[in-house]
This record gives C-alpha cells, sequence and structure tokens, in this order.
C-alpha cells in the first residue's frame, strides 16, 4: 500500500538518471548494487562470459536463480573479458558515462586489470568509486581472502554471540551473512553520502568499505564490555520463554515494559521486590525473574501468551519461520514483497524496507540473463562486443 495521498505511478527514484558500473560477486556487493537500482539508477552488472557464482545458487529453476534474482534484480548484464584489451576499453568507454562504480574484488585485483580508481579518474573526475573488501584495501590484512563466515568470526561476533547461549562452548555454524549485507548496506550509504557531497564539489572519491569493521558496529555493549568489565546477567536478557508448544520472544527494555509485565503474569508484588526492582539488581536475579515469567507462559500456548502480552502492552513475538513471516499481513499491507520475473518465470524479492512519500522505492521489474544487454549497452558507448572489433 503507497503513502497516503502518494501516488507511485508518478513518481522517478532519488537517484533516476544515475548510472553505476556493478563489477560485484556474491552478496555484499550486488546487495549495495541493487539498492541503488531500487531508488531508480541504472545498474549495468559486468559478468564473465561463464556468469557470477550466484547464478547457480539455490533454488534454481529453468536453470535460473532466484537467489542471485534477490540480489541482482532490475539491473542489466553485459558480458566483458576484463583480462582483454577489448574488455578494458569497453569498460573504460562505460566509466566516461557512468557516476558510481561498485566493486568487491580483493584489493589489488582491479589496479593488476588497469581498472583502479587511480587509473580510471583521469577518465570521469566526478565517478564515485565503491570498493567492498574484507579488511579493507591496505594494511596487514588487506590481501587476506574474505567471506562472511570468515569475517564473523574475524570480528568477534560468533564469540559474542557464543557468551548468549549458556552452557555452550562450540560456536555455532551461522548460514546467515550478516557481514555481506551489513557491509553492502553501509557502502549504500557511504555512496549516497559522497553523491551529496559531489553536488557541492563537482568531483567524486574512492569508498574503502571493509566487512570486519562493518561487522564490528553490530557488537556495540560487546565492543564496551571489551574494554571495561561488566558483570552479565544469570541468564540473557533477551532469549526464548518457553510457552506450552513454542517459544516466544520477550523483551523486558524499560521500567515501564517490566511493571507491565509483572501486571500480565500476576507478580505485580515483583515490582517492589528487592531482587528486581532496581535494574541492576535485576541483572543479578535474571534467572529467577525467566523462571517466575515461564512458570506464567509455560501453561499457555506462544499464541496465548502474544496475545496477553500484546494487550499489557509489553514487546514480544512468537518465534517464526521465514516462511510464517513472509505470510504476515503487515508485511501485505506495506507491498514489502515484489513479484519479479527472470527466464524462467516469476518469483519474489524483498523491496528495501523504507518508503518515500516523494520517491518511487521499488524493485526492478526483472532479473536480466547473462549477457542480455551487452550488445545494447557496448553500441551505446561505441565498444566491441564479443568477436566485434571496436570504432576506436
Amino acid at each position: 500500500m503507497s503513502l497516503v495521498g502518494n501516488d507511485e505511478s508518478r513518481l522517478t527514484g532519488c537517484f533516476a538518471g544515475l548510472r553505476v558500473l556493478d563489477f560485484s560477486t556474491t552478496i555484499a556487493g550486488p546487495h549495495c548494487a541493487r539498492m541503488l537500482a531500487d531508488m531508480g539508477a541504472e545498474v549495468i552488472k559486468i559478468e564473465s562470459a561463464e556468469g557470477e557464482t550466484m547464478r547457480i545458487r539455490p533454488p534454481v529453476r529453468g536453470g535460473c536463480s532466484t537467489a542471485f534474482g534477490q540480489l541482482n534484480v532490475g539491473k542489466k548484464s553485459v558480458v566483458l573479458d576484463l583480462k582483454s584489451a577489448d574488455g578494458v576499453e569497453a569498460v573504460r568507454r562505460l566509466v566516461s558515462t557512468a557516476d558510481i562504480l561498485v566493486e568487491n574484488f580483493r584489493p589489488g585485483v582491479m589496479t593488476r586489470l588497469g581498472l583502479d580508481d587511480a587509473s580510471l579518474r583521469a577518465l570521469n573526475p566526478r565517478l564515485i568509486y565503491c570498493s567492498i573488501s574484507g579488511y579493507g584495501q591496505t594494511g596487514p590484512s588487506a590481501e587476506l581472502p574474505a567471506y562472511a563466515p570468515v569475517i564473523h568470526a574475524a570480528s568477534g561476533y560468533e564469540m559474542a554471540h557464543l557468551a548468549y547461549q549458556p552452557g555452550r562452548s562450540r560456536p555455532d555454524y551461522c548460514g546467515i551473512y550478516h557481514a555481506d549485507v551489513v557491509t553492502g548496506t553501509y557502502a549504500f550509504g557511504a555512496i549516497a553520502s559522497a553523491l551529496y557531497q559531489r553536488e557541492r564539489t563537482g568531483l567524486g572519491q574512492h569508498i574503502d568499505c571493509s566487512m570486519l569493521e562493518s561487522m564490528l558496529s553490530l557488537t556495540l555493549t560487546e565492543i564496551q564490555g571489551a574494554q571495561f568489565t561488566i558483570e552479565p546477567p544469570q541468564r540473557p536478557p533477551f532469549g526464548p520463554a518457553e510457552t506450552s508448544d513454542g517459544y516466544v520472544m520477550i523483551a523486558i527494555a524499560s521500567e515501564k515494559t517490566f511493571q507491565n509485565l509483572m501486571g500480565v503474569i500476576g507478580r505485580p508484588d515483583w515490582v517492589e521486590d528487592p531482587r528486581f526492582a532496581r535494574y541492576a539488581d535485576r541483572r543479578r536475579h535474571w534467572g529467577e525473574l525467566m523462571d517466575g515469567v515461564e512458570a506464567w507462559s509455560t501453561s499457555l500456548t506462544t499464541a496465548e501468551c502474544v496475545a496477553a502480552l500484546s494487550a499489557g502492552g509489553v514487546p514480544s513475538s512468537a518465534y517464526r519461520s521465514v516462511a510464517d513471516a513472509l505470510a504476515d499481513p503487515q508485511l501485505a499491507h506495506r507491498d514489502a514483497l515484489a513479484e519479479v520475473t527472470d527466464a524462467a518465470g516469476t518469483f519474489k524479492v524483498v523491496n528495501l524496507p523504507f518508503r518515500m512519500s516523494a520517491a518511487k522505492v521499488a524493485a526492478g521489474a526483472r532479473a536480466a540473463s547473462l549477457g542480455e544487454h551487452t550488445a545494447e549497452v557496448l553500441q551505446e558507448v561505441g565498444a566491441a562486443g564479443p568477436g566485434e572489433r571496436s570504432d576506436r
């Protein structure tokens, strides 16, 4: 549903008219570039003849990966051999027409190809060149190979997470790649900031975005705990409370929430109990507090618990599967999912999580087939396509 009074069919994206060259692969860079596409930019994805690795990631139907589509919908696909003279020349011609370049190769790769920021700056001083890497473009770790799970471990995130799992000593495997999504989102914000600065200076710049530092930003209190002593509670303050048929998350995040919760579970006397009355005391006796909460919650179903907690003004949720979450009528109300197409048919992707009253924010209609726009884009800039001669 559009914002009240907002006819999205008449709106353009904030970045309409901008051209982006997307050299990135897998998740972090493509996520960033898709955000730019959703905001109206023309994004040209540069791929090898084999296509990038996400094109074969499941689910695959009819030869098309919807995981690839989720990250690359709305982009054009151009196939270039970056190791050939014609491929490099085509990039140089495209750069002269571009506003933004996104790449997430290991540091040094674009330099060896002659496509680094310094080499391209002379062609287009207004170019905003965004490099995403595991550890940053310089420094003792810069050239180390890095994927999200490696960065999760290197940043301390996994061990910080483990500290919230009582009785566990072995780190979990995390198949959800937070580092990629967070870094891609930071890169998007940096690019938007550079565009604003370019309006005043007329010049682009190089953005160096580190996955390690992006991941560190998630460990807010843990960064302070690494510097100063913090007494841990008996039980993690945010965790599952058992019900008769599952679990519920209850967030006791303020004095008002605590007081409301005590009313819901029938223990208003605990508001003045010396064990729980003050936050510091509550943390020391958190296990006892949650034992009392579960004495109430285990007598009810998850649905009954959530209903009672919501009525009492206590933030809570059932632990849902992703499929359950996607069926939430709140998402339908906000048009949070967009139906898009690729060569194999239709599927749904998640729109960006914000709406704007005077701009269109929406996923593109189609995920391009490999090389679908090569001839069109190269002809525009007078560059040679595969097997052709350029007009240079």
